[in-house]
């Protein structure tokens, strides 16, 4: 893959002279001079592999020479037009030695080796450079090539640069697709044989969509590298029963993996009667996956080896890294880069493992013995000692699981990549969760949001009071629990408390359809248990679908499944709940075999009570081809509690997913170049956060649409008249400070109409105040009171928040909050959400306001707050919405030094 450049062996459309043979060695230069080290980045290939990227260096002239040999004759007559055999010297300076502005190349090394360099040069003093790049001949293929164009593209961006063009030979294919498929709008012109391409590097919708889909394949491959591996190693097999190196081997061959397995001790001729090996190397066969279970000291040592073997993941089940301490954090980043370094991905270290179920794997290379059956849920925790506990759950429930990752200290492979793999994974249609800390909430909440349309996610996020106990949180930040909450609700993933409850709803999920509404009948042989059914329902919000049906304690079989079928098969309910405890010395085998064919058919999710049995019981399971239970077994529950708030849970989800998911659409009228240029100008080099003044916060407003409603700055009474005059009466006099603008109105006077009104309020006023500075502002119309705000999030960016006015919603805390960026449903939801938010819809027979108006300006700030995240805080308020408009009457902004997302940019792992 190669494209042509001007001025290095591409403009000519051939190849320089050769210059005589000499020694190939960049001019000196100051190494780390002007060196951008947030460049640097370590991306996943389209293969699942890493490749690491970074600005070339002086340093890397010997490698630069050794890749372009290792080029074949036909890449390099694509990249320069012409043979090019050797670079020159002077060639070789130009390359490696770059100012990292208008000149900008970067490498991707596998190890110490190139395997990929794209660079761009600033053509003259205009905004435009010309791009090239190209891609050793054993790595074309692994969408490197729109990698290295993604990079380049943000190092434009951050230089300066609008555009970028290429000459590339008309015969470049491969190149020419590389261009054509980024997503960018693409001129093109032809003139003898040779395209000029041109396009600009400013994201557009349709390149970010491209770089998801593109890091959705890369990464889900990684992951599927992990979960169907062709061969295993075991680093550190044991024939000590007390190791965990025999352990896992056990377990693997116990559960009859399907390709070879091979123990690597450098002390045993075998281990449980395999043939063990010294090391990877010696190894006769490919080795996909590694799983290392040596202590923490000896890992650097396997490295080498199994990059030269070509594995393609490490499983590190050893301890002894982050969870032992500062020293321990420093190894295992060691260990995160070096495994990069050299291509492979780590799930770990202090992991418990990870399980496949399909018959053609049947991979268990866990530290777990027993196994649930195999299904249809896949399965992501952190804790390895939590991940027992939560495999011998999932199997007591009857539970079955396509795949499980438990991923420890999650230094490399996180959840992001599970669900990045689930999204296409067909094995699986219902994706857990048990959370610890996020790794990037931002992606986290794309994720969801994009595989929750599909498949329901389930979560349990621990460290709920984490906001009170600084030293727990996610990169070392106390995570407030009403920022998970609006994540969570926002992307549409069921959130539950405890592990039970992610059982509870599992089961419902994995076995019965999705309920249409909250219409619920109830069937039974007990009149109690129906009204405590009925009580837990309207508890949860749901409504009975009539009276409870009670067949009676004498009922037979068959009469009970007449009562049942009529319930479920009506068009009057959305769901249905059979509770059945059998009398003395009644067997109740009978009566579960005709609840489970009753329901069949029905279409809508029926749940039990039956026997207080937990999970599914064999009367109560339709078994697939494998023996295990599938779609139509009727999940049991121990109380009708549980079984209600299941189902509510479900309900909710079911909801959100009928809702329409919006867009991400920018307002008109945004000119967001201008907003940057101004809080650059403002901001400047400061290291802490400045408020703007109020010109400034106007006129950043403006940049989006968003006016305050006229106002001046007074400091004398005939200014507070002449201010009154000109903006035009009705005005209002307000106090300098949020003090005097709280709830209470202490530091306000409205509606004045005269000059003398004005004169009163402002003597008035300074007096309160003790400052002759006031404001005298426009009234606006009338209406509710509400506040907007931007809220710095430590773990998740920005988050807007949303809420009336008024010292009982400031007491109760009746705010809500949306992670940014919002979609159109997203801004609806949120003014919506409050629980005073009645009183904008009419409440009580007032006039409703706009709620358009309020979602536009919720909107407008989410755009202004994505697109400048030097915003550190921003606030609306109040903001007065009336049944025409919604008026800004007061602005208050925080700038300060921009976060480090990483979720923006081009593709990188964290």
């Amino acid at each position: 893959m190669s494209g042509a450049e001007r001025g290095y062996g591409a403009g000519q459309h051939t190849a320089p002279e050769p210059e005589p043979a000499g020694p190939v060695t960049a001019a000196p230069g100051p190494e780390d001079s002007g060196y951008p080290r947030h460049r640097e980045a370590d991306v996943v290939a389209s293969d699942g592999g890493v490749v690491h990227l970074r600005p070339i260096r002086p340093t890397d002239a010997d490698a630069l020479v050794e890749f372009h040999a290792q080029l074949s004759p036909r890449t390099r007559y694509l990249r320069y037009f012409g043979a090019y055999p050797r670079i020159p010297p002077r060639d070789l300076v130009r390359f490696t030695v770059v100012d990292h502005h208008d000149q900008v190349a970067f490498v991707g090394l596998l190890g110490s080796e190139i395997v990929a360099v794209g660079r761009y040069v600033r053509l003259d003093d205009s905004l435009s450079a010309e791009v090239a790049f190209v891609v050793r001949d054993d790595h074309q293929g692994r969408g490197l090539g729109s990698i290295l164009l993604e990079h380049l593209a943000a190092a434009a961006r951050e230089s300066g640069l609008r555009r970028f063009e290429a000459e590339v030979l008309a015969e470049n294919t491969q190149m020419v697709r590389v261009f054509r498929d980024a997503g960018y709008q693409v001129s093109r012109e032809y003139a003898e044989g040779v395209l000029h391409l041109e396009f600009d590097v400013d994201p557009t919708e349709r390149s970010l969509a491209v770089r998801d889909a593109r890091e959705q394949a890369a990464e889900a491959r990684g992951v599927h590298n992990a979960l169907h591996p062709r061969s295993i190693a075991v680093i550190g097999a044991s024939n000590d029963p007390a190791k965990i190196g025999h352990a896992v081997l056990a377990n693997l061959l116990r559960g009859n993996f399907s390709g070879p397995v091979f123990p690597v001790n450098p002390s045993a001729r075998s281990v449980r009667g395999v043939r063990a090996y010294r090391s990877v190397t010696e190894i006769p066969d490919e080795v996909d996956l590694a799983v290392i279970a040596i202590p923490a000291a000896g890992v650097d040592s396997v490295m080498d080896s199994c990059l030269a073997k070509g594995v393609k993941c490490l499983v590190v089940l050893s301890s002894g890294f982050a969870d032992a301490g500062p020293p321990g954090v420093a190894a295992q980043r060691r260990l995160v880069e070096q495994a990069r370094a050299h291509g492979m991905r780590v799930i770990g270290p202090n992991a418990l493992g990870v399980i496949n179920t399909a018959p053609e794997y049947s991979l268990n290379a866990t530290l777990a013995p027993e196994l649930p059956g195999r299904g249809r849920v896949g399965f992501f925790c952190q804790s390895g000692a939590l991940g027992i506990a939560i495999l011998a759950g999932l199997r007591d429930r009857g539970l079955g699981l396509s795949t499980f990752v438990s991923a420890g200290n999650r230094a490399d492979l996180s959840g992001n990549d599970l669900l990045q793999y689930w999204q296409t994974d067909p094995a699986t249609e219902v994706v857990l969760l048990y959370l610890e800390t996020f790794g990037n909430p931002r992606k986290f909440a794309r994720l969801a949001r994009r595989v929750a349309r599909t498949k329901p996610v389930v979560a349990v996020k621990s460290g709920r009071f984490a906001a009170q106990l600084p030293s727990f949180g996610t990169n070392g930040e106390p995570v407030d629990d009403a920022s998970v909450q609006a994540l969570f609700e926002q992307a549409g993933v069921i959130r539950v408390q405890t592990l039970p409850q992610l059982f509870d709803t599992a089961q419902l999920l994995a076995y019965q359809p999705l309920p249409a509404g909250p219409r619920v009948s109830v069937v039974g042989n007990s009149s109690a248990l129906g009204l405590l059914v009925t009580d837990a329902l309207l508890d949860e919000g749901l409504y009975p679908a009539g009276p409870p049906v009670d067949v009676g304690t004498a009922a037979t079989p068959e009469q009970f499944a007449e009562a049942v079928s009529a319930a479920a098969h009506s068009s009057d309910t959305d769901a249905l709940i059979a509770v059945f405890v059998p009398p003395v010395a009644t067997p109740g085998l009978e009566y579960a075999r005709a609840l489970r064919a009753a329901a069949d058919g029905a279409g809508k999710p029926v749940l039990s009570t039956f026997l207080a049995v937990e999970g599914v019981p064999a009367e109560l399971a339709v078994l697939g081809p494998d023996g295990q239970p599938g779609r139509g077994s009727v999940p049991s529950y121990p109380s009708p509690e549980r079984a209600v708030a299941a189902l509510a849970r479900v309900l909710r989800y079911a909801r959100w997913r009928d809702a329409p998911a919006g867009e991400f659409v920018r307002p008109d009228g945004i000119r967001r170049e201008d907003a940057r240029a101004l809080v650059h100008e403002r901001l400047g080099a400061a290291a802490a956060s400045i408020p703007l003044a109020d010109p400034d916060a106007t006129a950043l407003l403006a940049c989006y649409g968003i006016e305050v409603t006229p106002f001046r700055l007074v400091d004398s009474l005939d200014s507070a008249r002449a201010a009154a005059e000109e903006l035009g009466y009705p005005v209002a006099i307000k106090g300098v400070g949020e003090r005097w603008q709280g709830p209470e109105l202490i530091g306000i006077r409205l509606d004045l109409g005269s000059p003398d009104a004005v004169a009163d309020a402002y003597r008035d006023l300074a007096q309160v105040t003790d400052r002759a500075e006031l404001y005298v502002q426009r009234m606006a119309p009338k209406g509710l009171s509400c506040v907007l705000e931007v809220l710095d999030d430590p773990s998740f960016g920005s988050l807007l928040s949303f809420g009336l006015s008024g010292i009982a919603t400031e007491l109760l805390g009746d705010r809500a909050l949306r992670v940014i960026p919002l979609s159109t449903a997203d801004a609806a939801r949120l003014i919506r959400a409050p629980r005073a938010a009645p009183l904008l819809s009419g409440y009580g027979g007032a006039t409703p306001v706009d709620l358009a108006a309020l979602e536009d300006l919720a909107l407008r700030v989410s755009c202004l707050a994505e697109d400048l995240p030097e915003v550190r805080s921003l606030r609306l308020g109040p903001v007065l919405a009336s049944a025409e408009t919604a008026s800004v009457t007061a602005a208050r902004i925080v700038l300060g030094p921009p976060p480090n997302w990483q979720d923006s940019g081009p593709r990188r792992l964290a």
